[in-house]
Order: structure tokens, then C-alpha cells, then sequence
């Protein structure tokens, strides 16, 4: 079993850039979707099929679709796997905003774009390249977020600075993180900024939002020595400097990227938000693997508030893949185990902001192949949503204690 733990740590790590490809290989379908709602309780998709991303709709919670939109028109060669798939998000008059990586010819080159739609998902306007650097270099693991005030941030993986650093022999490590706002209802968007080096270079980025508005966003990073840790960093307002701030210390060592990107959320509502609930995966630096884990914590935007880091996941049957959820006390955390040929959907919740928690439980399990979880909010009813191979997709309300 600790052999077999190894390789799995390892199969994004010793082996990443056969592992990063497999993110963009052409696919007729795949269960890497996203999902959002709309203020009317429709849930709406976002999916790739031969070459196009696809948009449609439910009105009965995921049992039927709507017949899908194509968002762009010309073919590409669309990251829709694991940590890689398109995004979607719905504005409060009904806008749909779409983000996605094309992969380019050259290996892990790519470039973001998006597109949205101002008639309810009936036709798209025509997509565009979110980034004003053209090379055909790594833009990649896009991640889109809407503000309640209605501008979009869209922040993504690049390397345009190592390949300058290598240009001029100078040292490197890792890519970076930058992002670009829409204050336009996705109309353009301003110049894309960094906001910060070394970042890890294929693991998705965590976006969440601060009561006022403010985005924050959470990677994996490549510290000193190769540390795989996570940093964190709230995207600046007009001339300021980004502040990124170190937010796990597993100090894991490895050469390689995990394909396993954290999961953020903002805690607490209005004048009470005091930080973020983070959850990730550490592999630790024990060669049988009997140290990797899933993480869980709070942070206060400066330090920890809990500590040490809750342990949580089985990981003999592989646990990963974190999604968070929190609104007001109440806290869901949410991840895939697999056991006996099934994949499973595991949950925690904590009605104290992180401070405890009830017992895991699981809550479904599926036969086949299975996407990761996602948590998506609807009014006051959260609901996991989850895609199965054989099963189809599940929409699951989830329980909320009463305050």
C-alpha cells in the first residue's frame, strides 16, 4: 500500500509533464464541467465537446439540460480535465461570463479566453484572448471570479517571466500568477497584471471573495529549496502593490508539480469577516508517502487562528481534491475518496466557523470514473455537485444548522 500511495503522490510530480498534457488532450466529451446558479435558481454548465465549449441550462436541479450554445465557433484544443476545465459564472441581470485554456502547439502553451453572453445564454459574443502577451507560451489553469458589484477578475498560470529570466540567464523558479479585471460587464478587460513570481506551475488557483468585494486568491508556490506550499494574496486595488503572504507550511519537497490545487473560502459575513478557510493537499517528505494528507485551516489574513492544521481524509483510498463552502457559522468542506472500484463524495461541516467539527460522513459513491466535487450556492441552500461516468450528475442539497 505505501508503494502504491508513492506513485500516486508522485504521478503529477516525477512524471508532471506527461500529466500536464493530459489536461489538454482532445476529447468528443468529459466530465470536467463547472456549474453555476443563476438569481432565478437555474443551473447552468459549462462543458467541452469536440474541440467547442458548450453552455446550457436546468430547471430541475441537473435531471435535464437545455440544448447546449457553442460559446466559440472556430475548434480549439480545450484544457477539460482535472484541475483544467472551462469556467462559468452568472451576473445578477442574467449576463454568463466564460473563461477557458486553449492549448497551443508548442507543450504546455496556451493561451486564456472568454466570452460572454447578454441574452440569457441564446448566442455568445465573440470570444477574445483575456491577456495582451501573445507568445506562444504558458497561459494556463485559468480561474474565473465575479464580484458582487459586477466586475470579473480572471486569473490564470504564465510564464512570460521565466522565459525572460532565461533569456537573460538569470535564475527562476516555478511561473507566475497574474490576473485581469473587467469592470465592464466583461465588455474588455484592463491590462493583465502579476501578482506574484514562482508560482507552481500546473495546479488550479483559488478564488474568493471578501464581503467588500475584494478578490483574493490562493496557489500553490514554489519556495526556497523547492517547497510546494501555498501563498496567498487579495488582488490590489488601482496602484498598489500586490501583498502576498506565505499561507501553509508543510515545507513538502519535490521537483514537480502535484496537480492538486487548494481549495478558499472567505469567513465571515459583512463587518464580521475575519479571514479565510483554506483546505490543500501536502504530500510530506516521507518516501513511503504515509505523510501526505489533506489539510484544513483558518486564516486571519496576517497568521493562523487555528493551529496546528486539521488533518482530515482517508488517504489510503486516496482522498483529494478539496471544495470549501461557508456562509455566516456554517462551513462545508467536501472531497473524493475512492474505495472497492467506487469513487465516493466525502463531507464535513462545522457550524462554528472551522472551530470544530462534526464527524466525516460520506454521502454518495458512484461506480467509474468521477469528477471532483464542487460546492455551489443557491439562495440559502448549498448543494454539492458532483459528475459521475455511469450516474450522471448529482445535485445534492446539503444540510444547514440553524443559527
Amino acid at each position: 500500500m505505501a508503494k502504491y500511495l508513492l506513485a500516486l503522490i508522485l504521478f503529477g510530480c516525477a512524471f508532471f509533464t506527461n500529466a500536464h498534457e493530459d489536461h489538454t488532450k482532445h476529447q468528443s466529451s468529459t466530465l470536467a464541467e463547472s456549474f453555476a446558479f443563476d438569481v432565478d435558481g437555474n443551473l447552468w454548465r459549462a462543458s467541452v465537446r469536440d474541440g467547442f465549449v458548450e453552455v446550457n441550462t436546468s430547471r430541475d436541479l441537473g435531471k435535464t439540460f437545455s440544448r447546449a450554445v457553442k460559446v466559440n465557433q472556430l475548434p480549439q484544443k480545450i484544457g477539460a480535465d482535472g484541475e483544467a476545465r472551462p469556467k462559468i459564472a452568472i451576473s445578477a441581470e442574467g449576463y454568463i461570463y466564460v473563461s477557458w485554456t486553449e492549448a497551443l502547439k508548442k507543450p504546455f502553451s496556451g493561451y486564456i479566453w472568454f466570452a460572454r453572453s447578454t441574452d440569457a445564454g441564446k448566442t455568445f459574443d465573440k470570444p477574445y484572448i483575456v491577456h495582451q502577451d501573445r507568445s506562444e507560451i504558458t497561459h494556463r489553469f485559468d480561474a474565473l471570479n465575479l464580484s458582487a458589484d459586477g466586475r470579473i477578475t480572471v486569473a490564470w498560470v504564465d510564464k512570460r517571466d521565466l522565459i525572460a529570466a532565461k533569456a537573460a540567464n538569470k535564475p527562476y523558479e516555478g511561473a507566475a500568477i497574474y490576473y485581469a479585471v473587467s469592470g465592464d460587464k466583461g465588455a474588455s478587460f484592463l491590462p493583465d497584471q502579476k501578482l506574484a513570481d514562482s508560482s507552481c506551475e500546473c495546479c488550479r488557483i483559488a478564488l474568493a471573495n471578501k464581503p467588500d468585494g475584494t478578490v483574493a486568491a490562493m496557489w500553490r508556490h514554489v519556495f526556497a529549496g523547492s517547497e510546494r506550499d501555498h501563498m496567498l494574496a487579495e488582488i490590489p486595488t488601482a496602484n498598489k502593490a500586490p501583498q502576498p503572504r506565505r499561507a501553509t507550511y508543510g515545507r513538502w519537497k519535490i521537483d514537480g508539480c502535484p496537480h492538486h490545487g487548494a481549495a478558499l473560502a472567505s469567513g465571515g459575513d459583512g463587518v464580521h469577516w475575519w479571514g479565510y478557510h483554506m483546505a490543500w493537499f501536502d504530500g510530506g517528505n516521507d518516501d513511503t508517502g504515509k505523510d501526505a494528507t489533506l489539510f484544513y485551516a483558518r486564516m486571519d489574513g496576517e497568521a493562523w487562528v487555528s493551529s496546528p492544521a486539521k488533518k482530515f481524509g482517508n488517504m489510503k483510498k486516496q482522498a483529494g481534491h478539496p471544495a470549501l463552502a461557508a456562509v455566516g457559522e456554517n462551513v462545508w468542506l467536501v472531497w473524493r475518496e475512492k474505495d472497492a472500484g467506487k469513487s465516493q463524495i466525502w463531507l464535513m461541516q462545522s457550524t462554528d466557523e472551522g472551530k470544530s467539527w462534526i464527524a466525516p460522513q460520506k454521502l454518495v459513491d458512484s461506480a467509474g470514473e468521477a469528477d471532483y466535487p464542487s460546492l455551489l450556492q443557491n439562495g440559502k441552500q448549498m448543494f454539492l455537485v458532483w459528475n459521475t461516468e455511469h450516474e450522471g450528475l448529482k445535485v445534492i442539497p446539503l444540510q444547514t444548522s440553524a443559527n
